[in-house]
């Protein structure tokens, strides 16, 4: 039986993401996006209201939960499956309790020393991402010798950290980070190489979508939205590769690529099937 990895769709409340900055800050707006995905294929909603785009400056945490903490009620009470992402535990714990179902840290429980024990307390999933630096300083944290093998030895000291202040070791998702603390050709060696992070034992999910690696393969002047179609080719090969899990934009392009991923893998379309968590 062919298994899809899980599809996460990014609903980004914010006024500065770099790929959609400002088109659903309304909480409104960020609703009925969200509802699109799901229409689209998304299994899970990733609802942040704090960008993590390179040089990004952080906002205060009341601003973050009046942004995030609506849509994610509004969506969770629709039936959809809701992940926060955020940085902050107070976010986290509020999202929570307005109906989120999973906490994705891009700092992986750094930023935030309380993260891990409300991670622990919830019991919910917890995506610890690979990250070494905050947005306005992380590129200058770029060096390393061999950098797959060093994102997992980095992520398996955050799983340690984490499995220690309480949190259960099968919660755990892994996150490479990419584009984060990390030059164009160090993006293109994980994605080869993530039988590296696979073999760690923990799902893995893969962030991709619209990052400016993908963009040096178009010309200079083409748009966001043309990244969509490398994005869903990095999805089937991340599958590919053993990924649980795909954090995507446009969330049709890559449902409809991994329809033809399953379809090709299994000779037809009787022998699909979605993977849970």
């Amino acid at each position: 039986m062919i298994k899809y990895p899980l599809v996460m769709g990014i609903v980004n409340v914010t006024p500065d993401s770099f790929s959609d900055g400002g088109r659903w800050l309304n909480a409104n707006a960020a609703i009925e996006h969200g509802l699109r995905l799901i229409a689209d294929g998304a299994d899970i909603l990733d609802i942040g209201g704090e960008s993590t785009r390179p040089g990004a400056a952080r906002v205060d945490a009341e601003e973050e939960m009046r942004r995030v903490i609506p849509v994610v009620r509004a969506l969770a009470e629709g039936g959809a499956r809701v992940s926060i992402d955020t940085m902050r535990a107070t976010t986290a714990e509020a999202a929570i309790a307005a109906g989120a179902s999973m906490i994705n840290d891009v700092s992986a429980g750094q930023a935030d020393a309380r993260m891990a024990r409300i991670a622990a307390e919830t019991g919910v999933p917890f995506v610890a991402m690979h990250w070494r630096a905050h947005s306005d300083s992380m590129h200058a944290h770029t060096a390393y010798h061999d950098v797959a093998r060093e994102v997992c030895d980095e992520l398996a000291v955050r799983v340690e950290a984490l499995v220690q202040a309480g949190v259960a070791r099968k919660r755990i998702i892994l996150d490479p980070g990419l584009g984060f603390a990390k030059r164009i050709e160090q993006n293109w060696e994980i994605l080869n190489r993530l039988n590296v992070i696979v073999q760690f034992g923990l799902p893995l999910l893969v962030g991709a979508s619209r990052k400016s690696f993908l963009g040096v393969l178009l010309p200079p002047d083409a748009s966001l939205n043309e990244r969509d179609a490398l994005t869903a080719t990095v999805s089937v090969l991340a599958s590919q590769a053993g990924a649980w899990g795909v954090r995507v934009h446009n969330v049709q392009a890559t449902v409809r690529a991994l329809d033809v991923w399953a379809a090709w893998q299994s000779g037809g379309m009787g022998d699909v099937a979605v993977v849970e968590s």
